[in-house]
């Protein structure tokens, strides 16, 4: 052997490592949030309910429309309920919910609102992904039908609420009811979901509430003043006539009031 072949084949190939590829998930699957602007209303209606209901707990999450990625590193294995809800999970900024990245907790509570679009086929799809991947409690509302579903997890599958109308859901403590064909949800004190309309007009009526009491407070205030004005004008009063009187050499004191 050669001196140029002994040190060529004392040359080892180089082993690099490598990390793996990280896997992104998208924020965005390309559909819109809703169909129509009832649709769209009502989903805002439940997750801005929600968001406000639980706005002081630190361990709960509320979204709208979030992409939820259930499997790791698998983005074709996803969802995006209208509203969702995960417990033990803080509120915050995410552009998805990605499961493994949230210690492994799966949303409890999702509700989906149907649009005219929305086939029996696809809405079968999205129940047996949420009875797969572990949601407690789900909500479906057909607006344009004026219906209400709910199913429960049970024995680890989703069985359906037989009564929806009164339900109190089991985790968010909030109450169903169909009003016409209207839904309603009402918090555990009784106070009703809002939309951003009537939020609006509650705190309009509650600012003039509050500018009809000032200025009630005000209107007392003056008609104080005015009548201490009066008292201290009468006051005036009856010392100049007495200083008159007792220029005259007439004790004021005698004879009762002038």
């Amino acid at each position: 052997m050669t001196a140029s072949a002994r040190t060529a084949s004392a040359i080892k190939p180089r082993t690099f490592l490598t990390q793996p590829a990280e896997v992104i998930y998208p924020d965005s699957d390309g559909n819109p949030i809703a169909d129509n602007t009832r649709q769209f209303d009502y989903i805002v209606m439940i997750q801005g309910g929600l968001a406000a209901l639980f706005a002081d707990r630190p361990d709960v999450f509320v979204a709208g429309d979030l992409l939820w990625y259930p499997v790791e590193g698998n983005i074709q294995i996803r969802a995006a309920p209208d509203a969702m809800v995960a417990f033990g999970r803080p509120p915050g900024y995410r552009g998805s919910y990605i499961q493994c990245r949230e210690d492994g907790v799966a949303p409890q509570v999702v509700f989906e609102v149907l649009s005219p679009g929305n086939t029996r086929a696809e809405m079968r799809r999205k129940w047996r992904f949420y009875e797969q991947y572990g949601v407690e409690e789900y909500y479906e509302y057909d607006p344009d039908r004026g219906t209400l579903k709910g199913w429960l997890r049970r024995n680890e599958q989703l069985e359906p609420i037989a009564a929806m109308e009164g339900w109190v859901s089991p985790r968010l403590r909030i109450r169903f009811s169909l009003e016409g064909t209207d839904l309603v949800l009402y918090r555990p004190d009784g106070r009703r979901f809002e939309t951003f309309v009537e939020l609006e007009q509650r705190a309009e009526s509650e600012r003039q509430r509050a500018e009809s009491e000032r200025q009630r407070a005000e209107n007392e205030r003056q008609r104080a003043e005015n009548e201490r004005q009066r008292a201290d004008a009468e006051q005036q009063r009856a010392e100049r006539l007495a200083e008159q009187l007792r220029a005259l050499g007439i004790d004021p004191g005698i004879g009762g009031e002038f």
